[in-house]
């Protein structure tokens, strides 16, 4: 049938399906050579149908691709994994909401609990940079992340240990940090690892305290995030801890054994004096 007719049937736009060729989700069965009219066959609707619902559900096109590849069993946990973290996700805006109305009227919420520790000195590997929003800072990571799969290093034990991400300033749409990824080193090989990354930059960071907030080993949405960032300052006001550096912290903890489907503990931190 032709794009026009598989469009009308399908549910999709032609310029979707269109869309959809340029990415390899749903190539035309046949192609003209001479007018390049696209054709596509009746055994594709229940593809292309199910694209449609997926984006209705807001799956991002990268993740349908991946979804298309799968074995059907598979794919349908995929899609309910997707949708248990879309509904953790719009729990934490609930949650946001109700923080703010309380926070409006003069009520104190009861959001995270806060605990504090002690960092040690450490010399840090670093790579800061600003990012267009959520999406560039999720690239960033991965990029700092892989140039340690490159060239290994030795892990440090413990939180203090464990690489992490401070956000200088806001991510999102409309402000791009920046955010800055930082990998603990032992200090006295720092010189010859900071050699090893010339793309990174090597600084030392004092000892100090630390208010923290753990989320524990689960994917986070930016509405927790919010939300733990949100702790922190309540804590910090009701302490009287004024924060010792801008920036919050979080920090990604893995522990082994590490395979696709195992997410890194995760914590929000901010400095304090």
């Amino acid at each position: 049938m032709t794009i026009g007719e598989f469009a009308r049937r399908s549910g999709l736009s032609a310029n979707a399906l269109r869309l959809y060729d340029e990415l390899g989700l749903l190539a035309p069965a046949r192609v003209d050579a001479s007018s390049g009219y696209r054709f596509y066959a009746e055994a594709q609707l229940e593809q292309a149908r199910l694209i449609a619902a997926l984006r209705q559900l807001q799956v991002p096109l990268t993740g349908i691709k991946a979804i298309l590849g799968l074995e059907p069993a598979a794919a349908a946990e995929r899609i309910g994994d997707h949708w248990a973290a879309a509904e953790a996700e719009h729990a934490a805006r609930r949650d946001l909401a109700g923080y703010l109305v309380d926070r409006l009227n003069g009520k104190r919420s009861v959001m995270y609990e806060v605990g504090t520790r002690d960092i040690p000195a450490r010399s840090l590997l670093c790579l800061k940079r600003s990012v267009d929003g959520q999406e560039g800072a999720w690239a960033l990571g991965k990029e700092f992340i892989a140039l340690f799969r490159q060239r290994p290093l030795p892990r440090m034990a413990g939180r203090a240990g464990a690489a992490f991400c401070i956000y200088w300033g806001e991510v999102s749409d409309d402000s791009d940090g920046p955010i800055e990824w930082c990998r603990p080193v032992p200090g006295d090989r720092a010189g010859e690892f900071a050699t090893q990354f010339p793309e990174l930059a090597l600084r030392t960071e004092a000892a100090h305290r630390e208010a923290f907030v753990s989320l524990g080993p689960r994917q986070i949405g930016p509405a927790q995030w919010r939300l733990a960032s949100e702790s922190l300052r309540a804590w910090a006001s009701e302490h009287h801890a004024q924060p010792s550096a801008l920036g919050i912290r979080v920090t990604f903890l893995a522990s082994p054994p590490i395979t696709e489907a195992s997410w890194p503990d995760c914590d929000f931190a901010v400095p304090v004096g």
